[in-house]
């Protein structure tokens, strides 16, 4: 019997070592699925929708803003809800890159909603994916299934926000700061059109383009001649730089695709939008979705389902699942 004990001690060692080595690897390499609060928390979808709905009525400006806020929580430290924590002294929101983000209460209200109807579920990071998905939706966007179980963050350091996308980019950059994220030229087409299509910018954002561009003292050549006097109505040299102007000057409150027409035709606002049409792969893809492009009606790539798509690579950016990061108690804090 005391022969076959360390015999016996070795393969409970190995049992205890195969059963944490699996569901270590299950925690940490979870996967997003649609409807993963289904028997958790059944409602929480339409709780999110009822609040983003109440405040798109008050304000349409605002599904603009929560589609900008899914975006900018995906591309620093990945759609993890980490821009919602008030850090005042270093936190990502100061960084340059994400001024003039907002929607804070807007989640704060969901989570506090989710809170009370079954509380450390649902986490901030998903409430802020899909009040982008009901923002786009009721701005007469696709509604689309946005996968969830995503975890909060718990880092938000302005240092890791210094590599975001800027509207003076060029369009190497552009490309390559998306590359770095996972998605492609194409994703870059989708996600600047689709979260320009509704909202506005600041005349802060366009000082360059219209004033200084490339550092020659001139206008962006891009802006269509009859276009550019209007714009620098709206934004004069050494006026006020928080005044709005819409970025798509047809139908700022609608998703459509009328930005691709816009960027195309030299009618495109920043200039982030308008290096869309500088380049051979992006601007292939631009026009694809164009009405009167050598594509038929029935072959021509349906923009707002390109978007979707688009939409759900953006959501899977270096999630946090399982086991890694936390359900936050509110979103401005970590636990």
């Amino acid at each position: 019997m005391m022969k076959n004990k360390p015999i016996a001690l070795v393969l409970l060692a190995l049992l205890i070592f195969i059963r944490n080595t699996s569901g270590s690897s299950q925690d940490d390499q979870g996967q997003l699925q649609v409807g993963f609060y289904a028997k958790t928390c059944p409602h929480a979808e339409a709780i999110i929708h009822e609040v983003v709905r109440r405040a798109v009525v008050a304000d349409p400006r605002n599904a603009a803003i929560l589609l900008r806020l899914h975006f900018h929580d995906c591309f620093v430290e990945g759609c993890d809800g980490s821009i919602l924590i008030n850090n005042d002294l270093d936190g990502e929101l100061k960084a340059a890159g994400n001024a003039g983000v907002a929607g804070f209460d807007i989640i704060e209200d969901a989570k506090a909603r989710l809170e009370s109807a079954c509380a450390a579920v649902v986490s901030c990071a998903d409430i802020v994916a899909l009040a982008a998905r009901d923002a786009v939706s009721l701005s007469n966007g696709p509604f689309y299934q946005a996968p969830t179980g995503r975890r909060d963050g718990r880092i938000s350091k302005m240092s890791l926000a210094a590599d975001l996308p800027d509207v003076d980019d060029s369009i190497e950059v552009l490309k390559s700061k998306f590359k770095q994220k996972g998605l492609s030229h194409k994703d870059l087409v989708l996600l600047s059109g689709g979260a320009h299509t509704i909202g506005v910018t600041a005349c802060f954002f366009l000082q360059n383009r219209l004033y200084n561009f490339a550092s020659t003292g001139g206008s962006d050549p891009a802006i269509h001649p009859l276009f550019l006097p209007k714009l620098k109505a709206k934004c004069p040299l050494n006026g006020d730089v928080n005044v709005r102007i819409a970025l798509d000057r047809t139908s700022q409150f609608i998703f459509d695709d009328q930005i691709l027409y816009n960027i195309r035709g030299g009618f495109a606002v920043i200039a982030s939008d308008a290096r869309l049409n500088d380049d051979d792969d992006t601007r292939q893809v631009l026009v694809s979705y164009l009405r009167g492009s050598k594509r038929s009606n029935k072959t021509r790539p349906s923009f707002k389902e390109d978007f979707t798509a688009a939409m759900v690579n953006m959501g899977k950016i270096d999630v946090k699942t399982g086991s890694k990061g936390e359900i936050r108690r509110v979103c401005s804090a970590v636990n």
